[in-house]
Order: structure tokens, then sequence, then C-alpha cells
């Protein structure tokens, strides 16, 4: 025991006494690496050093030229070493690798070339990282199948006849500045690439971009330059011949076209040199391949077995394309079964071409012996048209064009600016505002097919067809819209995509977006022979207006878009290894006469854009807000849209808005109106919800979130006593913007959207010998509510009148209305010939004026029954002087509103003495009722008690009386009830309460209270 723990001390202490390397040791006892002479103690048991690296020498080649004052340099030999050929070309900071490979296999695996293209643009080459949620680069962009196409277009033809060796260009931008578009770049890098590598290939070429500014042509411009240029050309060609043309335009002649093309061509050639140049400096030696080629015994025997049925059948002009197609594969299977017999194996592997290639030169023939075509037109004229617009009026635009059996349906979706297509490109805009997307199904040609994603042929005609009709659309700044065109092939025999143009332009017009013209294409074709001693055309045909065989087995598809005034697009596809351009210059005369025709049958079916507003073309709104507005805009975004069905995008402070029909926009603005809120602005209208409700007033919250007073004067036309009889808390108001008031309150008024009432006649007229009554607010709706009888007059009229009317009410009611201490309170005002002086001021106002003469008037009214009666039966020469008063004094007279101190009872009875005696000096019962009519006033609605010998019901009405009433009118929370002699009360619905009733319909009724204002309420009797 006493053994271990002696080692373990041991132990313990040499841990403490643990020396590290010289490296690692330090005073102090910390850790350090240390330098100089102590790293370089040699030890004595150390390997030697490993041998340093050597320095490995990259060998490139660089060859460099200048075109339009720009230096464009090829290298080879950096970049790409292994693969069978690559170039790097450069122009400013823009570089471009091209890199070529062939398949090693030494026999070819199908009939016909397998050259794939794949162009790139990654987005470091502008210094970004991609916006996709795995941030990476996705599936090809149209933008990358374009520029496929731009590079396969005008290198496919210099392959060798039957060279059919799987080859891949593989193309990729490692950096751009944003000026040069790499497309052009590209080509000319595929080329030199071709020329490097061991490839058969009869290049190079030259491609070349002209635009034209300020009708100065610019060689290679800049994105920027192309903004502001009139001509986009790109040009490809061999040192005496055109490969490719791919133009956009606004509406160039073809004068200056041709000078453009030539120009283009002159420079282009500048890029064949330093091709050639490099070759010699770095190429490979060509690499024989295997070409599939037919043996001239195997075609000859062909030839000789089938060139007769093939000229019988194209001899038949009608023959439909199925039909010929059908004749044709029938004459192939007999040859076949011929060759079969005779165990001809070799004839037997290149039948197929071998048959078209007949096929091919019985055509030609027959196009440049005779000037016969397969259907029987002439070589420049245009098949059978038919046009429609507004095939499909529930969509924003439709037309069918046909042209022969070529058939293609387009429609247009006009959609918010925010609905524009985003561009991931390098270079260019950022949306796209337009858009023609091409289909091209399977059973347009009566085939079975797969429907898959992007197709490089359907991108190529729909981009096609989108600069064609680019060229006439207005500017954004005018037709803020977002436009796609679908263009739909129906049924195809040649030249689909022109069909579109035509198709798209009719529906643009259809969908009322304002085009300048219509633009329309044709397709022109060539056919051409060969000397084959010097490979130049000896004999050649333009044919205008070709079919889809016609395409196949001729040498030229030359399609050209315009207007009248000159070319929009054009896309030149070759099939011989390069065509003159004298030739392609003179193809755009027929061109043109053939564009002219189409567009006047075009103008016969629609000539000018329609209204958009008409059947089910969109609404858009364009609002601009601050930054505070369009932060609750965005938040509220998702709510708007889904309770109008609207659609809302906000783009660098501007707000769109797109409905489909006007009342979902009128709904979606005022919808934005309400939570954010617009310009305030004086005599404009506002929706608002009631907040709050104060004695003065009603605060409402509007326009987004705003409040704003409506004072109690501004309520209603005629006076009112109280606020919340017209309005309650949470209702909505639409509300006039009168002003603001000294503090910057905003002020509001509900009865300017209101109309007036109708005007009535002053309530004393001259020759009316009847007192002034003591007039009485009726009892009213609440405002905004509907009446259920909206013929019937909504307010309660004065009966005719002979005496002064007495005010029913309760003692509860009089106590209540003595003890009332209202503030005063404004109403609105109106001419003096209208209302009076006392009827525009505040209640207390007209009190006052009613008792302000205790001797003259407030006796009248409050006396007892004795001096009343005196009163009523004075001197008809008192009356007449109190009737031929002046207007003012009658009015406030007639509109006053005492307030009543006696008890009921003696009023009531105060109220029996007066018709009496009145009724003993007014006789004549026709003279009483023109003079009632003349007593009217355009004052508060008055009740007033009958004569007694007036009606049954005559009398001072008490509590618990019942009687039989009359609806007078339906309202939206009761029923204005009228007695037989003419007093009018009211009754309030009930909750759960039947509300069917009819005006004019008679109701057994117990007066069960009086109102603060005198009015008696009713129950209804079972």
């Amino acid at each position: 025991m006493s053994m271990a723990m002696a080692s373990l001390r041991l132990l313990a202490r040499g841990r403490h006494r643990v020396r590290f390397p010289a490296p690692f040791a330090a005073p102090g006892g910390r850790v350090a690496f240390l330098s100089g002479a102590a790293e370089e103690a040699p030890q004595a048991d150390a390997p030697p050093p490993p041998p340093s690296p050597g320095r490995k020498v990259l060998e490139s080649f660089r060859e460099e030229f200048e075109i339009g004052g720009r230096v464009i340099a090829f290298e080879t030999g950096k970049m790409a070493r292994f693969a069978n050929g690559s170039v790097v070309i450069s122009m400013d900071d823009t570089h471009v690798l091209s890199t070529v490979a062939a398949a090693k296999s030494s026999e070819p695996v199908r009939d016909f070339l397998p050259l794939t293209v794949d162009y790139q643009e990654k987005q470091y080459a502008q210094g970004v990282i991609p916006t996709t949620y795995m941030r990476r680069e996705g599936a090809p962009k149209e933008r990358e199948l374009l520029c496929g196409r731009i590079i396969d277009r005008p290198i496919r033809p210099l392959f060798p006849r039957g060279f059919y060796h799987e080859v891949q260009i593989m193309v990729n931008v490692l950096s751009s500045d944003g000026k040069q578009d790499p497309d052009v770049m590209a080509v000319n890098a595929s080329s030199a690439a071709l020329m490097l590598s061991d490839i058969p290939w009869n290049g190079p070429i030259g491609v070349i971009r002209v635009g034209r500014i300020d009708g100065n042509f610019v060689l290679n411009p800049t994105v920027d330059e192309l903004g502001l240029s009139d001509l986009n050309l790109v040009y490809a060609c061999s040192l005496d011949k055109t490969l490719m043309i791919d133009v956009q335009a606004r509406e160039i002649t073809e004068r200056d076209l041709q000078a453009g093309m030539k120009l283009a061509h002159s420079e282009a050639v500048k890029c064949i040199d330093p091709q050639i140049r490099l070759t010699k400096r770095a190429g490979k030696e060509k690499k024989e391949y295997k070409i599939s080629l037919i043996s001239d015994k195997s075609y000859e025997k062909i030839r000789t077995l089938s060139e007769a049925p093939i000229e019988e059948v194209f001899t038949d002009s009608t023959y439909s394309k199925f039909e010929r197609g059908e004749a044709l594969e029938n004459i192939a299977q007999s040859v076949k079964e011929k060759l079969e017999e005779e165990c001809d194996e070799d004839s037997l592997k290149f039948l197929q071409k071998a048959v078209d290639t007949v096929r091919k030169q019985v055509i030609r023939n027959r196009i440049i012996e005779r000037g016969l075509r397969l259907d029987g037109r002439q070589l420049d004229e245009v098949r059978p048209l038919y046009c429609e617009s507004s095939t499909y009026p529930a969509l924003h635009g439709s037309a069918l064009f046909s042209r022969g059996d070529t058939q293609v349906l387009c429609t247009v979706t006009l959609g918010a600016p925010g609905d524009a297509q985003r561009l991931d490109s390098i270079v260019g805009p950022p949306t796209k505002r337009f858009m023609l997307h091409y289909s091209f199904p399977p059973f347009s040609i009566n085939e079975v097919g797969k429907r898959g994603g992007l197709n490089r042929r359907e991108v190529g005609h729909g981009t096609l067809a989108e600069k064609a009709l680019l060229a006439v659309l207005p500017p954004e700044s005018e037709f803020p819209y977002t436009v796609r065109v679908n263009s739909e092939v129906m049924a195809s025999d040649g030249s689909t995509s022109m069909a579109s143009v035509c198709g798209g332009s009719m529906a643009l017009m259809d969908a009322g977006i304002p085009v300048r013209e219509h633009v329309a294409g044709v397709s022109v074709g060539l056919v051409s022979e060969v000397d084959p001693t010097t490979g130049d055309i000896s004999s050649y045909r333009i044919l205008t207006d070709i079919l889809g065989l016609e395409d196949h087995l001729g040498d030229m598809d030359f399609k050209i878009a315009g207007t009248r005034k000159g070319i929009t697009a054009i896309q030149l596809d070759i099939k011989p290894a390069g065509i003159p351009l004298d030739i392609i210059c003179e193809s755009l005369e027929p061109a043109r006469k053939a564009r002219n025709q189409i567009l006047d049958r075009m103008d016969q079916e629609i000539s000018s854009a329609r209204a958009i507003n008409d059947g089910s073309s969109p609404r858009l709104a364009t609002l601009s807000f601050n930054s505070d507005s369009l932060r609750k805009l965005l938040f509220h975004k998702k709510g708007i849209e889904r309770e109008t069905g609207a659609r809302v995008s906000v783009s660098d402070g501007t707000v769109t808005i797109v409905a489909k029909t006007q009342p979902i926009m009128d709904k979606a603005l005022e919808k934005v109106e309400f939570l954010v809120g617009r310009e305030i602005e004086v005599g404009k209208t506002y929706k608002g919800t009631v907040s709050s409700i104060k004695e003065y007033g009603a605060f409402v919250e509007f326009n987004g979130g705003q409040q704003g007073l409506l004072h109690i004067s501004e309520l209603s036309h005629e006076p009112v006593s109280k606020v919340s009889d017209v309005v309650s808390v949470g209702q909505m108001l639409s509300l006039t913007c009168i002003g603001q008031d000294v503090r910057g309150n905003i002020k509001l008024s509900l009865k300017a959207t209101l109309p007036h009432l109708p005007k009535k006649k002053d309530l004393a007229s001259k020759d009316a010998d009847c007192l002034p009554s003591q007039g009485v607010v009726g009892w009213t709706a609440v405002e905004n509510m509907p009446s259920k009888n909206a013929d019937v007059e909504p307010s309660i009229d004065t009966p005719a009148c002979s005496t002064p009317s007495v005010i029913i009410r309760s003692a509860a009611d009089c106590d209540a209305q003595d003890g009332r201490t209202d503030k005063p309170s404004k109403v609105a005002k109106s001419s003096p010939e209208k209302h009076s002086k006392v009827a525009n001021s505040s209640p207390e106002k007209r009190s006052k004026v009613t008792n302000s003469s205790p001797e003259k008037h407030s006796k009248v009214a409050n006396s007892s029954p004795e001096k009343n009666s005196k009163v009523a039966n004075s001197s008809p020469e008192k009356r007449s002087k109190v009737a031929n008063s002046s207007p003012e004094k009658r009015s406030k007279v007639a509109n006053s509103s005492p307030k009543l101190s006696k008890p009921v009872k003696k009023q009531q009875e105060g109220s029996k003495a007066a018709p009496k005696k009145t009724s003993g000096a007014l006789t004549d019962k026709k003279n009483k009722k023109e003079k009632a009519k003349d007593c009217a006033s355009d004052g508060p609605v008055v009740i007033q008690e009958q004569n007694k010998t007036s009606s049954s019901n005559s009398g001072p009405m008490k509590l618990g009386d019942i009687v039989t009433a009359k609806v007078y009118q339906i309202r939206a929370y009761g029923l204005v009830l009228e007695l037989s002699d003419g007093v009018r009360g009211m009754h309030k619905f009930k909750e759960n309460e039947s509300r069917t009733f009819e005006v004019g319909k008679e109701l057994p009724v117990k007066c069960s209270s009086f109102n603060a204002k005198g009015i008696p309420v009713f129950s209804l009797l079972d």
C-alpha cells in the first residue's frame, strides 16, 4: 500500500515538470510560438522537409481585334483545358466562356445531328446571390433558352452533311459589367471553340449587333444605347453568305433595314480573321468521323422505285395535308416491301432519308422549272384568310385567325403592374409587362405527345411574335396594365408564329388596348439550285406564305412581321451553308405586299381598339400615398383583397388596384380610403363611423382613422334637440367635409348629403284669419334608415287648423321639460323667405321669444280658459292685424315652442274652450280648409287638435284612452298613427313584434304614454 502511494506522489510531482518543445515553451509558463533560431534548431530524428511545389505555367493564346471602337479578345489555353475546344471572349469587363465536346463513339447513334447548346447566366457574374429558396440557379430561364437558339441557328448549317455525332456546346458568363449583352459574344466564342476543336465544322462565322439612334447606325451598342435605338439587329454570316438574322425594330423601312444588314455584314467578317489566326496557333487537327451517307447505288434504286408515285401525289393539288402525308407514307411502305424482298439491307438502312431526298428533289424541280406549288397557288399568292374578333366575349380579349389550314386562337389577359414578369437576367430590365406565350400542342398536327415544361421552339416562336407586337403598344405611362397574350395553335400547316402575330394584334384591339395599328406577319421561303462545281446558287424561286412541307423541303424560312409603315420583327433560319445577302434583301418586297394584303383583311374585322370598360375588361386605379399610409395599407392588403376580391399591388410609393368589374373597384377604393385615408378636401364626401356622442354633436372616425366633429346643427335640415335621436355609436354615415374650426378640427356635415325637404307656404297669408299655432317637433326616424314605404312623404303633415294647437303631455313630461338645461346648439341656416329667425335659433332663444311678452303672448299660452276664450272670440279686426302682420312676426309666433308650466288638466280645459268659441266664428267648412292651407309653414311638424264637430274622437287625449287609429306611415322603428280627428301619434316596434302593416289600415290602439315632446305613444290592442 505504501509503495503504491509513493508511486502516485512521484507521478504527481513529475506531471508538473513536463517540458514543452521549443516552439511551445515561453517565459512565465505561458504557451507561445518561437521564431528565429529556436525554430531552426535541427533535431536528430526529424525527417527531411518535402520538396516545395513547382510553379505551373499556363500557356495561353490571345487574339485581339476592334469593332465599333471597342476591343474584343479571344483567349484559349487558360480555362477549361480538358475540353475539346474552349475560348474565353472578353469585351470591357464582360467575359464569356464557351466549351465544345463531342461524343467518343465512332458510330453515329441517330439519323440527324444531335447538337445541344446550353447557355447559362449565373448570378455570381453580376455579384448577386440567387433569390431562390435553395440559393442556386434552377432550370433554364427563357432568356437562356433564347440565347442558346441564337448560338445554334448559325452554327448548325455548317456541320458536314451526314455528320450525326453528338456535339455539346456549353456557354457560361463568367463576369458581366451590365453594359454589353453577352449573347453575341457567346456566338463568336462558340465559333472560335469549334475552330480550335477536332470536330469537323465549316466555319468560322462572325456575329455582330447593330442599332440605330437618331438615324445613325451603332455597332455593338450597349444595353443603355439599345433603349434609345429603334433597331436591334443581330447578324451572323460567313465570309460571303448570310447565316442568321434576328431583328426587333420600331417600324423600320425595308430600305433602311437593307442598309443596316449590309453594314452588319461588312463589320461581322472582322470577327473571322482573329479566329483563323488563333486556330493556327492553338487549334487541333480535325478528326475523321464516320459520315452516314447513302451510297449512290442505293439512292438510285430507291429513287427509281419512288419518284414517279411521289410526283403523282404532288401533282394533285386537291390533297390536304394529312391526305398527302398518308399517300407519301404508303409509297415509302411499298418501296420498303420491295427492298425486303431483295434483302437489300444497305438500302433499307437509309430508306427514310432517301425517300425524303426524293420528295425534296421532286418538289424543287416542279417549283424551279415550272413554278408550280403543292396546293396550286402562285409563287407570291397568300392562302385564304379567316379573321374573327371577340371569339369569347367573357375574356378580356380574343381573336381567331386562320390562313389556309393554319389556325391560331389568341387571348389577352390584363393585369396590374405588379403582375409583370420578373426577369433574373444579368442585363436588361428587371421586369417585363408584355408577354406572349406560344403553345404548340400535339393535337395541332394530329400526333400524340407529352406536354412538358419550357420548349425551345415554343419559347422562340413566342418571343418572335412578342417582339413584333411590342412596337405598337402604348407607353406604360398611358397604359399601365400588364398584358399577357396566349397563342394557342389549333392547327398547324406552316408559319404558326406569324399567325400568332396576326391573331395577337386583333386580340389586343378586342381587349381595348390602344395599339396604333395592326401588325401582320408572313413567312417567305426559298427553293434554290446549286451548281455542284462552284457551290454557288445557279437558280432560285422565292415563295410567299409557305406551307409546312415547303418549309421542311425548302432552303429558307424567312419570317417577317410589321405594319404598313415598316418592319417590327424578323427571324431568318436557313438549311444550306449560307444564302447570299442579295437574295434575302430581294425577299423583303414580296413579304411587304403579302403583309399589306393580310392587314386589309384584318382591318375589315376590327380596325380600332374597343372601349376598355366594355364587357369584362378589368378596371385599374392608381393611387399615391405617403410612407406612413403605405405601411398601413401593406398591413391591411390581404384583408382588402379577401373582402373585396380586387388585387392590390404596392410599388415605389404607388398603389395599384385591379378589379374585374366596376362594383368591385368601387368597393376596393372605398375600403382603401377608409383604412388608409386620403387628402381631405372641403366639399368632398367621406364615409365614417360614429365613435362617440356628446351633447353638442358626435365624433366620427373617417379617412383612415382621422376624427371629425359632426355638430348637432349639421345633423338635419330640421332642428334637432338630441343627437342620439338621429345617430348612434357605430353607425356608418356619409358625411361632407365643410371646413375646419379655429383649432384645426375637421368639421363634418350630414345634412349637406341629405336632400332638402319640399318647400311649404308661409303659415299665414294676408286673407288668413286663424291664429298661428304653436308647433312641436314631430317624431322622425333615425337618419340613413330607409322607410318601408318609399312613396309616402317622410314627414307628418300638419292637419288643417282654425284654432291654436294644444300640446298633449303628461305631468312627468312637463316636469322633465321644466328641469332640462340644454345648452344652445346651432341650427342650419337658410334664407329668411324659407325659415324664420326663431326657427334657426337655439331652443332657449325660441322659448324666450315665446315668453318674452307676458302681457301679449305668454298670457295667451298659459292663461286660464276664460282668457283664452276671450282671445279666440276677439274681433275680426284684431285677428286680421295678426294675420296681416309681417311674415317674420307671424313665423316667430308660428314656430315658437313655449315651455309649458300649467298642469295637464288645465291645459286640457283650455283646449276645450278654444275650439268652442272658434267654431262659432268660422262656419264655412270650405273656407276653413283653404285658410288652413295658407297657415302651413316650413317649420317643425306640429300635432294639432281638431274641432269637436269634425270627429267622433274629438276632445283631449288621456292616458288609457282606447281609440281606432289609421296607419299613416311606416318607419324603420315604428308607425305613425292618425286618429279620425287628425291627431297623430306613434307606436314603437317591440322586439320580435310582427311588422306586417299596410298604410291606411285601421288598428285599435290604447294611449299608453306621452313622449317629452307631447306626442301620444300608442300600444296595439289584440
